[in-house]
Formats: C-alpha cells, sequence, structure tokens
C-alpha cells in the first residue's frame, strides 16, 4: 500500500504543478512562458523521483510501468495497481484544478497543433528517448541512480521545451488522459495512450539488445 500511496501523491503532484502551470500561464496571459511550463515539468518530475522513488520507484506514467514489466524487472500483479494509482493521482488533480480555475476551457489537456500522425510519431520517439534514459539510469550502476532525478527530469524539459508546442509533449497517458476527461476534449487522445506505451516498449527492446551486446563484451 505504500508503494501504490506514494505513486498516488507522485502523480497528483505530476499533474497538478504541470498542468497547472499550463492553466495559469493561460489565466495570467503568458507570465510563465512556455519555457517556464518546461521547467515546471522537469523540475517535478525531479523532485518526485527523489522523494517517492525510493518507495515506488517513482513511475509515475502508466507506460513506464507496463515498459519495466516488459522488461522483466516489474511483476505482473502489480502492473494493474500501479496504473490505477496513477490514476487516481492524476484524475484528483484534474478535479482540484476544474475547481479552483472552473472556466478554463482544456485544463491543460494535450491536442496536437498539427495532424495527429505528427503528433503520434513525436510522442512516440519523445517516449522512447525519455524511457531509454530511464532504463539506463535506473538499471545502470549505483552512481548512475544518483543521478536518475537529474537525468529524467531533465530529459523530461528537453522535450518540453521544443515539443510542446506541437504535440504537448505528454510521454504520459494518465497526464493526458485526466484532464481530457475532465475538461471533456477527448479529440485525439488515442495519440496520447498509444504512442507513449509503443515508445517505452520500444525503448525496452534496444535497452535489451544493447544489454545483451555488453554483457557478450564483458565474457570476451
Amino acid at each position: 500500500m505504500k508503494k501504490y500511496l506514494a505513486e498516488i501523491i507522485g502523480t497528483f503532484a505530476l499533474v497538478f504543478c504541470g498542468t497547472g502551470a499550463i492553466i495559469i500561464n493561460q489565466e495570467s496571459h503568458g507570465v510563465i512562458t512556455h519555457v517556464g511550463v518546461a521547467i515546471t515539468f522537469g523540475l517535478i518530475v525531479s523532485a518526485m523521483i527523489y522523494t517517492v522513488g525510493d518507495i515506488s520507484g517513482a513511475h509515475l506514467n502508466p507506460a513506464v510501468t507496463i515498459a519495466f514489466w516488459v522488461s522483466g524487472s516489474f511483476p505482473l500483479r502489480n502492473v494493474l495497481p500501479y496504473i490505477f494509482s496513477q490514476a487516481t493521482g492524476a484524475f484528483l488533480a484534474s478535479f482540484v484544478l476544474k475547481f479552483l480555475f472552473p472556466l478554463n476551457d482544456k485544463l491543460g489537456a494535450t491536442l496536437p497543433a498539427g495532424s495527429p500522425m505528427q503528433s503520434f510519431v513525436l510522442e512516440l520517439i519523445l517516449t522512447f528517448i525519455l524511457m531509454f534514459v530511464i532504463l539506463h539510469v535506473a538499471k545502470g550502476s549505483k552512481e548512475q541512480g544518483m543521478f536518475a532525478g537529474v537525468a529524467i527530469g531533465g530529459v523530461v524539459l528537453l522535450e518540453a521545451m521544443f515539443a510542446g508546442p506541437i504535440c504537448g509533449a505528454s510521454m504520459n497517458p494518465i497526464r493526458s488522459i485526466s484532464p481530457a476527461f475532465v475538461s471533456g476534449h477527448l479529440e485525439h487522445i488515442w495519440v496520447y495512450i498509444t504512442a507513449p506505451i509503443a515508445g517505452a516498449i520500444i525503448a525496452v527492446g534496444c535497452w535489451m539488445v544493447l544489454k545483451k551486446e555488453e554483457q557478450k563484451n564483458n565474457v570476451t
């Protein structure tokens, strides 16, 4: 239960601060700026990794949970409870933001600025890169693990910085689902569910190939 509670709190913080920054930027006529929104997402991800990482692993993302299961490092019996916990935290955050900003139309929902396929490809590649980094710092040496929050938060910030204006740079199904449902903007939600999961799974495949090659080199 500690792990599930940690995922609820961590995902709540991620959605509340991240989508909250988008909402407040709109409400304040751009005071936070796009750069500020990207920094907010990166910082809250880093903070939650260092806060709840030792308890739950700080997945905060169904795509990450599924990818860890595919990699063989996360038990199947915990996949659905983790996703349910993440959904609980995300929806709580979106409902709180709806209460605070009832006139805001989108509540930080991610919507393609161009074609849905453009955003699908972007989200797939962005999540691939993010998961590739997560796997290496989470499964690497102890020294790498110490910098996991900085590395992962930095990737989130970087990707949100350059891709956010086009696809929203979600990289996280539940981060997109909760504001979409609460605001009623469900158009193109399939992009933000399928692309991150596919990208994360592809990253696992590449990581496993590299891991096997490294083991072969160590043997020889």
